[in-house]
């Protein structure tokens, strides 16, 4: 069974980064397309899956195409219900749920001020007070999934989830923007970095599609926050 992903830039597209996790990090075999943000082709791009009109869409093996990352996360659960998109214990189900329903329509402070670039970090992004209450909003969930499930490895709710899909790309832009966040957060983004699945995708981000000078600020700058050695 192979589905076929449209996914905008690796570099810059944090929805598509969701929509490419919830495929390649469960097992599940995709072929992917590329449709270049902010460009002429990017319409024509979309028209082979209509009705789409931005990306992800995800076109399933019948031919239907759904465009929203949670629709992908949920459909893609019921069709496979072994490959683990939501934890088995329904308790903790309901959180990762419920992290994975607010991230999706959330923290527009943080998507604005601080738009996913995997080419790029800064050593100081000056955080605006919105910002930093979208920081401590994520940080407040994160805590509380960990308690409320008991999770004492480095995901959220247990085993690598849907939940923690959705917020690959805060921890991109937390690593991205050198972003104020507690030694617990950081671990959790040092989870990420480390993730085999994203370290894939940041590699076709470095190399795959042009710079756009779009996403790029004029802060200081510093290496990408490499993963520490055996994680």
């Amino acid at each position: 069974m192979t589905y076929h992903l449209l996914v905008g830039d690796y570099a810059y597209s944090s929805w598509s980064l969701r929509g490419w996790l919830l495929c390649e990090a469960f097992g599940l075999k995709v072929e992917t397309s590329l449709a270049l943000l902010h460009t002429d082709s990017f319409a024509d791009s979309l028209k082979p899956f209509f009705p789409a009109r931005t990306v992800p869409a995800l076109r399933l093996p019948e031919g239907v195409v759904i465009a929203d990352s949670l629709a992908f996360a949920e459909e893609l659960a019921s069709r496979h219900p072994q490959a683990g998109h939501w934890p088995s214990e329904p308790a903790a189900r309901a959180v990762a749920r419920a992290l994975a329903g607010e991230m999706h329509s959330s923290f527009a402070a943080l998507r604005s001020h601080c738009p996913m670039n995997l080419r790029l970090s800064y050593s100081d992004c000056a955080p605006p007070q919105a910002v930093l209450n979208d920081l401590a909003r994520i940080e407040l969930l994160w805590d509380w999934a960990r308690r409320a499930t008991g999770s004492q490895g480095p995901w959220l709710c247990g085993a690598y989830c849907a939940a923690d899909a959705f917020f690959a790309p805060v921890a991109a832009r937390i690593a991205g923007y050198n972003l104020p966040v507690s030694p617990a957060s950081m671990a959790y983004v040092a989870a990420h970095l480390a993730h085999e699945p994203f370290q894939r995708w940041r590699q076709r981000a470095l190399v795959e599609g042009p710079e756009k000078e779009f996403y790029r600020r004029d802060w200081p700058q510093r290496p990408w926050p490499e993963p520490a050695p055996g994680r």
